[in-house]
């Protein structure tokens, strides 16, 4: 026997509830569910949509959560750790947008003299553009290095190069100068941006290096 519904029939005389199959009966309630009276607290699509990322959210972090030693708790200290090795290694290699390649070199263009770095150093400074301002400086003191016979002029040599020569030349600047290699590279070729701070410091090594005695050896003068 098919199943059926009772519902109440209000036109009946004697009150007594009808028996009628269940699909009409559902299909009347839905009819009457269906009316705008029933929806006006809905949420709105939007809102829905939210309550729905929400709840996978929270079914991710709890899933997660039974999975890691200490539960909730540890799962944050995991997540705080590798944010801080993230963290970490953006601030040393900073933004992995260009890999150097053996043409870029200290000197780019056609020989410039020591003077003529500076005062291109100078203007980038002045106007705010700290990277090419560091570059220029660095370019100024390998330069004044090579006019002054400490360093022989040799084309393709990169920043490090020219630091560790000069710094056999002249030991009590050693650490400055592989410090000022690095700034070199890290706005050449690594991305990261310099500030005034950064030219500050190369323009005052540049100044003290060319004050600085230099200790002759054969090994700082490149002789055989």
């Amino acid at each position: 026997m098919a199943a059926r519904a009772l519902i109440h029939v209000h036109g009946d005389a004697d009150g007594v509830p009808l028996d009628i199959p269940r699909v009409p009966a559902r299909e009347a309630a839905e009819r009457e569910l269906s009316e705008p009276m029933y929806h006006e607290n809905d949420p709105n699509l939007l809102q829905r949509a939210l309550d729905t990322f929400w709840d996978w959210v929270g079914g991710v972090l709890d899933t997660a959560s039974r999975a890691t030693p200490g539960g909730l708790l540890g799962l944050v200290v995991v997540i705080l750790l590798a944010l801080a090795v993230v963290g970490a290694l953006w601030w040393r290699l900073g933004t992995p947008h260009r890999t150097r390649v053996p043409s870029e070199t200290l000197f780019g263009e056609g020989p410039r003299t020591a003077a003529e770095h500076r005062r291109t150093a100078e203007a980038h400074a002045a106007a705010g553009r700290w990277n090419q301002a560091v570059q220029e400086r660095m370019r100024a003191l390998v330069r004044s290095l090579e006019e002054r016979a400490l360093l022989d002029p040799r084309p393709g040599r990169t920043a490090d190069e020219a630091a560790g020569e000069a710094g056999r030349a002249l030991p009590d600047h050693a650490g400055p100068l592989r410090s000022a290699a690095r700034a070199f590279d890290d706005v050449t070729y690594g991305g990261r941006a310099a500030d005034q701070a950064a030219y500050q410091r190369l323009a005052d090594l540049d100044t003290a290096v060319g004050q600085a005695r230099p200790q002759l050896t054969d090994a700082a003068t490149g002789a055989p």
